[in-house]
């Protein structure tokens, strides 16, 4: 394969890595904002919403003409394979934080819960496991995904927890019932980035190795 095409491979990884973040980034600060209850903050994460859309187009068109130009095989192939699911994933994490920052300002002087929602673990969870799956596209380094299964077990454990402790709220207090259908939405957001997490690690351990895992 030439070293033109290697060339514009290398340059394609690294802008799908730089999706990566800014998809995550999205989903940071759209938690970060409900939490705070920042309308501005949101805003900014829902301005970004056409960026992310341009990219995935941009990203996409130039891994169909690589494909399209130099037919890759084997390993290479499994690259090119491996940048178009992480597109999709960033993509779609990209859009649960777009969504989670659209909710700030139905949640303006609702009441809110006796006790803290734990909102901010679960997302931090999250964050860490969308973190070490760029990391481990970007460097190859299959070490800080091996642990994914366990992590993921976390995560829905926290998802099932707030559901019911929303339900429980909710009861309690129908005033609180806008609240809680919201905080339910985030989590559900949160736990599905998860399983994007999950995808694109799989994703990664086969474009590595060209063996395929099912993370449960």
């Amino acid at each position: 394969m030439s070293e033109k095409f290697h060339g514009e491979l290398k340059g394609l990884k690294q802008d799908t890595t730089e999706m990566g973040r800014f998809a995550r980034d999205m989903l940071s600060e759209s938690v970060r904002a409900l939490i705070l209850q920042d309308p501005v903050m949101a805003k900014q994460v829902v301005a970004k919403k056409k960026h992310i859309k341009d990219i995935t187009i941009t990203l996409e068109d130039r891994t169909y003409t690589l494909i399209a130009l130099y037919q890759p095989m084997a390993k290479d192939m499994r690259v090119i394979t491996c940048i178009l699911k992480m597109i999709t994933a960033a993509e779609r994490i990209g859009r649960y934080g777009k969504d989670i920052a659209n909710m700030v300002k139905h949640l303006q002087d609702q009441p809110d819960f006796t006790q803290p929602v734990p909102l901010p673990h679960m997302a931090e969870q999250v964050m860490g496991m969308i973190d070490d799956v760029i990391v481990a596209f970007e460097t190859e380094n299959l070490e800080v995904i091996k642990d994914f299964s366990s992590r993921d077990d976390i995560v829905d454990a926290l998802w099932h927890s707030i559901f019911r402790e929303m339900l429980t709220f909710m009861m309690e207090n129908p005033k609180t019932i806008t609240r809680g259908t919201y905080s339910i939405m985030v989590a559900r957001y949160l736990e599905r980035s998860g399983d994007h997490a999950c995808k694109m690690a799989e994703n990664v351990h086969y474009m590595v190795t060209g063996e395929r895992i099912e993370i449960k």
